[in-house]
């Protein structure tokens, strides 16, 4: 299939996944490497130059294919296109399990087309997980430690909340975020289910996409943290939607679910 003939989603989500995999494999080159220097950003978040780099090489690969393709970053902002597609780009989500060696962080990257999610890709380099989605296209996941050929990604069977896994990123951001009840939100859901964990950040979402857990909520996201999980868990065949059940990555707020357990999790959320 030539360019002029190539449908433009799978080309950039070709794309996506092989730039992903390039710039979070850098960042290996920092992990728990002595003396890594941390810094804080203005709303006290940590950035390293594993952050920069690893967004700078994105960059960099987006504007050598995509030319006419806006990007927006968590590291160095916006920049204007042309095409009507976006690009968002989180080096690393999760940058306080990276500091402190824990291998569950990603690297997060996304295409939007008229402002609305059509791919997305979550890579964990250090546990060697993606799991990567276009719309209409499923969800696959590919295991680089055993260097095997991508399988498709399916959320869990598990129907019912009190047997269910729960996820989140950070149980401080429920009491220190915008919605006034998010931590007694928060408690409930976890006394609802059969266990909770903070397996954080967009590797809570690989976790549901991939059956290992049934729900990851979060209350406060930035789009740079949300652009490609709608994709991902929906072509895994699970929900994706805000606290009010909306559809939607532009909320500042997630819950991701197997589907089946949606409505549980809703009846808590909804109204907070």
């Amino acid at each position: 299939m030539d360019s002029a003939t190539a449908d433009p989603i799978q080309t950039r989500l070709d794309s996506a996944v092989r730039i992903a995999h390039e710039a979070g494999d850098l960042t290996l080159d920092y992990f728990r490497r002595h003396g890594l220097a941390v810094e804080f950003k203005a709303d006290a978040s940590p950035v390293t130059a594993a952050d920069r780099a690893a967004e700078k090489l994105l960059r960099e690969r987006i504007a050598d294919e995509f030319p006419g393709d806006s990007i927006l970053g968590e590291e160095f902002g916006a920049s204007v296109g042309t095409s009507g597609y976006q690009w968002v780009l989180d080096p690393i989500d999760g940058t306080k399990s990276f500091v402190h060696g824990v291998p569950i962080y990603t690297t997060l990257v996304a295409v939007l087309a008229e402002n609305e999610p059509r791919l997305g890709v979550i890579y964990a380099p250090a546990c060697g997980e993606m799991v990567y989605a276009a719309t209409g296209g499923g969800c696959w996941y590919r295991d680089a430690r055993r260097d095997a050929a991508p399988i498709p990604a399916r959320v869990s069977g598990v129907r019912w909340l009190r047997e269910s896994l729960l996820l989140t990123s950070e149980i401080d951001s429920f009491a220190t975020g915008r919605k006034k009840d998010a931590l007694t939100v928060y408690l409930e859901l976890q006394r609802s289910a059969r266990l909770a964990r903070t397996w954080g950040d967009g590797y809570g979402y690989l976790m549901v996409a991939t059956g290992r857990a049934e729900v990851m909520i979060d209350p406060v996201m930035n789009l740079w943290d949300v652009a490609p999980l709608q994709t991902v868990i929906e072509e895994a065949g699970g929900k994706f939607t805000d606290w009010q059940g909306r559809r939607t990555v532009h909320s500042g707020e997630s819950i991701a679910t197997n589907g089946l357990v949606a409505d549980e999790v809703l009846a808590v959320t909804r109204d907070r």
